[in-house]
C-alpha cells in the first residue's frame, strides 16, 4: 500500500532534504510551503503522517496542528513537528496542540524516517 507523507516547510533546502530522506524509502511525498497550503493539502491527500515545521508563513505549525487535530476528517493524521525551536517549552506546547512527536533540527535522515515509520 502506498503511504503518503505531507512535508511542510518554508525552506526549499529543508523540503528537499526531507523529501530525499523519505522518497528513498518508497513513500509518496507531498509538499507545502505555508500553513494554509498545509491545511489544504492535508484535506486533499489525507496523508498518514505529516512532517510540520513550526515557523511558517500564513499560519504557524502550532495553529496547523491544532486545527488538523480538532477536525474529524484530519484528526487521525500523525503529526511530527520538525523545528529549529529547541526549548522544552516549545516541545511542551507542540505536544499540547496535538503533535504526536517533536524532532529538532538539525536531524538526520534516519531519525526522520524512523519517526515516520513508527506511525505506519
Amino acid at each position: 500500500m502506498e503511504t503518503t507523507v505531507l512535508v511542510v516547510d518554508d525552506s526549499p533546502t529543508e523540503l528537499r532534504a526531507m523529501q530525499a530522506a523519505l522518497k528513498g524509502r518508497g513513500y509518496t511525498v507531498v509538499t507545502a510551503v505555508d500553513g494554509e497550503q498545509a491545511l489544504e493539502k492535508a484535506m486533499q491527500f489525507k496523508p498518514r503522517v505529516m512532517l510540520l515545521d513550526i515557523v511558517l508563513p500564513k499560519k504557524n505549525g502550532f495553529q496547523v496542528c491544532r486545527q488538523l487535530k480538532t477536525t474529524p476528517q484530519t484528526q487521525d493524521i500523525k503529526i511530527v513537528l520538525v523545528s529549529s525551536k529547541t526549548q522544552d517549552s516549545d516541545r511542551f506546547w507542540g505536544m499540547k496542540q496535538g503533535a504526536d512527536e517533536y524532532i529538532t533540527k538539525p536531524y538526520d535522515a534516519a531519525e526522520l524516517a524512523a519517526s515516520v515509520e513508527r506511525f505506519l
